[in-house]
């Protein structure tokens, strides 16, 4: 599956996609985890979730709470019309909801395991099999779709890492296999790939360390005055009421995804294979894989052309 060199960006009237790899060039942008998908992460490898529950609820939560809103405010003007609302926010929010508590109840899946010390991926299928893929072959792209309507100019897009089958006799339709993710393409995309590129080739320290959510030693009330004490320390009470207490309360539901994610991912699965739990222990660093030639020649060459705006700016 051929792609487009790293550092492409393809432009159409309503679309855009920026192809990130291969090769995992820099991007530019800084490693920002915004989905939580990062679920472990250590001086050996890096696993990588495409279950973000608190992401469902987030996207769904203010959608019920506007039309529980309309209808609450309309009631006093004709109860028909609130209960219309009531009926229509039903309608709209039914098989999201339905979805979301279809997945609650099916297994989370194997998360993707980036080695950094071999330089290869660990894929994990369906069917039980497992892909050792070299991280160098690993392609990446952000996308980005518009569109216009009389709600005005809507923008939605994904972040899609796609992995081969090294195997070259597999059946065509296990020959390939992508992750999306949900976090609007573009720079958002980018930074999120940049978790796993930084991690791949700069190393751990690089990338946040936010992975004590799934290590919750505390209840879910101590734990979220713990972090609106944390966070009012950084931004004030103002701000933490507003932010953390009023909108993450009422309009994203933080609560309700700390009991989700407990429920689910407290604590992640991990790589149950004894071949995978060899693969994943640390390597004496003179065994450590490097990077290839084609690599180091491409990284120079975008670190050089990220390095000559800031230097015009100086000038």
């Amino acid at each position: 599956m051929s792609t487009p060199p790293a550092g492409t960006t393809k432009k159409g009237i309503f679309s855009r996609n920026d192809y990130l790899a291969p090769l995992p060039i820099p991007t530019g942008r800084k490693p920002c985890d915004v989905l939580n998908i990062v679920w472990r992460k250590n001086d050996v490898f890096i696993d990588i979730g495409n279950y973000s529950i608190g992401s469902a609820v987030m996207v769904m939560w203010p959608g019920v709470m506007v039309f529980l809103a309309m209808s609450f405010f309309t009631r006093n003007l004709t109860s028909d019309f609130s209960q219309d609302i009531l009926i229509l926010g039903a309608c709209i929010m039914a098989l999201p909801i339905f979805w979301l508590i279809q997945g609650l109840f099916r297994e989370v899946p194997l998360p993707v395991r980036f080695n950094r010390q071999r330089r290869e991926v660990c894929v994990p299928r369906d069917n039980g099999e497992y892909w050792i893929v070299p991280w160098e072959s690993v392609t990446a792209a952000a996308t980005q779709q518009s569109s216009v309507s009389q709600a005005g100019k809507t923008t939605m897009g994904l972040l899609v890492i796609g992995f081969e089958n090294p195997d070259p006799n597999a059946t065509q339709d296990n020959k390939h296999f992508s992750l999306g993710f949900n976090c609007g393409g573009g720079t958002t995309a980018m930074a999120l790939w940049e978790c796993m590129r930084s991690y791949m080739e700069i190393g751990p320290d690089v990338v946040e360390d936010q992975t004590a959510r799934f290590d919750r030693s505390k209840g879910i009330w101590a734990t979220y005055l713990e972090d609106l004490n944390k966070a009012a320390k950084l931004r004030g009470w103002f701000i933490t009421a507003l932010w953390e207490g009023f909108c993450g309360v009422f309009i994203f539901n933080t609560l309700l995804i700390d009991v989700l994610e407990r429920w689910k991912l407290n604590p992640p699965p991990d790589l149950p294979h004894p071949d995978i739990i060899e693969w994943s222990k640390p390597l004496p660093p003179e065994q450590w894989a490097k990077r290839s030639p084609e690599l180091e020649v491409a990284i120079a060459q975008r670190e050089a052309e990220l390095a000559a705006p800031a230097k015009s700016e100086r000038v």
